[in-house]
């Protein structure tokens, strides 16, 4: 979207005359699009120094401009694009990210970050890319999905002007950590005003009148020759995203719904629905990659950024590949997207998507509306029974609604077969019966293999999975979130949050989002957002005192959540406004939440009960599973009324 566009003449004089910001908000506030008082500021700064920068070029008077130019099928806006063509007549697209920094300090430990330190806003340090890394990923983005530029050959010059920079602090902007993110995209601190005109000048001789601009505006979204190889590459012989009998159906049945939206351009609406383990996220990678391949531009999108950092590195290995990071994105990139602009969405874990997107949920209306207004074709894998917070709105009826509200035609689908916990649908069927979320009739066990262990010491538990993660590094720790995650200690596995008599250790450190397969990880405990959505050999949980047996039966208690537990903010309100209401949706969301951790081991689910009445009722809840081991099939039969003492002791 463009917010702002004019040639070198129309700038300089809307600059001359203070309406190049007016525009600007105009722009944006007739599409709806908020914006801040910052914002403004930052225009206000920015924009004189950009008048001072062209005006200073040898930059010919038709060349384009734009200003706030809004990257399709992302949040992201580029702040300042120049077109025009070099001698040779080649369209030549300069893209220019603006900083008002007055200095930043180097990052060592992480790939392409900075501390920056925001004076000008009023804002204190924070961590975030590199102005060089950020021009440069821009360009590529827009260079892996926009049709003009491939099939044009337009060049992309990125670069960075960091026009208030205190040239004492140089060295660490410019520090050789940075070397290959420079090279790709040149960075110019304060002073450096005829240095960046000289290389605008330089870079574009003849002016366009914007035309290179619209045609990037203008283009079709799809996937470059060379992303699309790059997939086929990767999906090849990977046998964790090999497609197994209905996951296969599934999946053919939706790429076909696919085509037919891409020819007869009608809006198209599929959900799929799944429990644990029936193979969700494979058929949606599978997905991602088949209409990549075949040049219809896609993306996977999931809440939690666990899932998708885990799958885009397994696709990629350990080779740097910005392509391939930009085919996974958050579920609150669309609010301000145009509809139909990307050909493709696939979602999944659907349950987690939320009403309001960013950081303090105030954007947007609802994220499946927003979605499905956003793409020509939606795919929504979901499991209601594991929604995990209270933010979690993602339902079958939601979806139908706003697929119905957009005229889209709706497909269901289901997986059916169980491919985690050994293939065992008895295995899960027992767990919902014995966490209380529904009455199965595996309330006393499951006859299939399945290594399931109820630990009376947290030490061996932690121990055990340690000599089962030696094997091939898929095994994890994870636990109920009834112990503070503390700030100071994030990065630290060093620093314990959980401790159980002499069982100490650190939850998940906060600088990785690949903690499921990070060698080193098996030395902290995971949670419900670092797991949901994947997958282990073994799994070993402990289960807080949110989850009790009292009474008779298994109690939740919300009261036993860490206060840095965020799947829970507002219950307390909610539970003094209405006690019952509070107590229903914590008590679900604590069953599902259990119900998820237990179910992510493919071969086996150790646990360990901070509650021994908890500990010991499940053991109860297991001896039948081992007598039926015993005997074939038939052979042990009870009355309804047996059924139903053996379940009430």
């Amino acid at each position: 979207m463009l917010i702002y566009s004019a040639n070198k003449s129309e700038f300089v004089q809307d600059s001359l005359n203070d309406k190049v910001v007016d525009k600007i908000i105009s722009t944006l506030q007739e599409n709806r699009m908020g914006v801040s008082s910052n914002e403004v500021k930052s225009w206000d700064d920015s924009m004189v120094y950009m008048y001072r920068l062209i005006s200073n070029s040898n930059l010919p008077e038709d060349a384009g401009i734009a200003i706030e130019y809004k990257i399709p099928v992302t949040s992201k806006r580029i702040d300042f694009m120049i077109s025009g063509y070099d001698e040779e007549g080649n369209p030549q697209i300069i893209i220019i990210e603006l900083k008002g920094w007055e200095k930043a300090f180097e990052v060592m430990q992480k790939d392409g970050l900075v501390k920056d330190v925001l004076t000008y806003l009023g804002k204190g340090e924070r961590e975030t890319s590199h102005p060089s890394y950020q021009a440069w990923s821009y360009a590529n983005i827009l260079e892996n999905s926009n049709e003009n530029i491939n099939e044009q050959k337009m060049n992309l010059l990125p670069c960075a002007f960091l026009y208030r920079f205190d040239k004492n602090f140089e060295k660490e902007i410019r520090s050789e950590k940075y070397k290959t993110y420079l090279e790709k995209a040149p960075i110019y601190l304060k002073g450096d005003t005829l240095n960046l005109a000289d290389f605008i000048s330089k870079n574009i001789k003849k002016g366009d009148l914007s035309k290179n601009i619209f045609e990037i505006e203008n283009s079709k979204i799809r996937p470059s020759k060379s992303l699309q190889d790059a997939l086929s590459g990767m999906i090849k012989g990977n046998q964790e995203f090999v497609l197994i009998d209905d996951q296969k159906v599934v999946c053919e049945n939706i790429l076909h719904l696919g085509k037919n939206s891409f020819e007869d351009d009608k809006k198209r609406v599929v959900i799929v629905e799944g429990g644990p383990g029936t193979g969700k996220s494979v058929v949606a990678i599978n997905l991602l990659t088949e209409f990549n391949k075949e040049g219809k531009f896609a993306r996977y999108i999931s809440r939690n950024q666990t899932p998708r950092s885990v799958y885009s590195k397994k696709l990629k290995g350990e080779k740097k590949n910005t392509e391939i990071d930009f085919l996974f994105s958050g579920s609150g990139s669309y609010h301000n997207a145009l509809e139909n602009s990307v050909p493709a969405l696939i979602v999944d874990e659907a349950h987690r998507l939320n009403e309001k997107s960013g950081m303090f949920k105030h954007l947007g209306e609802n994220q499946i509306k927003e979605i499905i207004n956003a793409s020509k074709f939606s795919v929504f894998f979901i499991d209601e029974n594991q929604k995990v917070t209270m933010d979690d709105i993602g339902s079958k009826d939601e979806i139908l609604k706003f697929a119905e509200e957009k005229g889209a035609e709706v497909t269901n689908l289901k997986l059916e077969s169980q491919f985690r916990c050994s293939g065992s649908d008895g295995y899960l069927a027992w767990l919902d019966d014995v966490l209380g979320i529904r009455d199965t009739a595996n309330f006393d066990g499951f006859n299939e293999e399945y290594d399931i262990k109820i630990f009376d010491d947290v030490v061996e538990l932690r121990d055990e999975i340690f000599r089962k993660n030696k094997e091939n590094n898929k095994s994890r720790l994870v636990a109920g979130y009834c112990w503070n995650w503390d700030k100071e200690g994030r990065n630290n596995s060093n620093q314990y949050d959980i401790e159980i008599g002499d069982f100490k250790m650190s939850w998940n450190l906060g600088n990785t989002s690949t903690w499921a397969i990070d060698e080193t990880s098996v030395n902290e405990v995971g949670c419900i957002h670092t797991c949901q959505g994947l997958e282990f050999d073994y799994v070993g949980v402990i289960i807080g005192d949110d989850l009790r047996y009292e009474n008779g039966e298994v109690i939740t208690d919300f009261s036993k959540r860490a206060k840095t537990d965020h799947s829970l903010r507002g219950i307390k309100k909610m539970y003094n406004q209405n006690p019952e209401k509070a107590k229903e949706v914590a008590d679900k969301i604590i069953r599902n939440t259990y119900r998820t951790l237990m179910s992510r081991g493919q071969k086996g689910c150790y646990i360990y009960c901070t509650d021994k009445a908890l500990s010991d009722y499940l053991k109860s809840r297991l001896e039948f599973s081992e007598e039926a081991k015993e005997y074939p099939v038939g052979e042990i039969e009870s009355s309804e009324l047996e059924v139903a003492e053996r379940k009430r002791k």
